[in-house]
């Protein structure tokens, strides 16, 4: 069976995972945490609704 043979497919899988590994956490990193709020920054409503029902 040619699934069993690794030469093909381990070398590009291995560079794909590197690939992946490397870059992948840069760009998860920069999308957390992007806006840190101060406390002087929150508001806090204390409105509560009243609904004339």
């Amino acid at each position: 069976m040619p699934q069993l043979n690794p030469a093909p497919w381990l070398c590009y899988f291995i560079l794909v995972w590197s690939i992946l590994l490397s870059l992948a956490p840069s760009k998860v990193l920069g999308h957390i945490n992007l806006y840190e709020p101060n406390s002087e920054n929150i508001k806090t409503n204390n409105f509560m609704w009243t609904w004339p029902w």
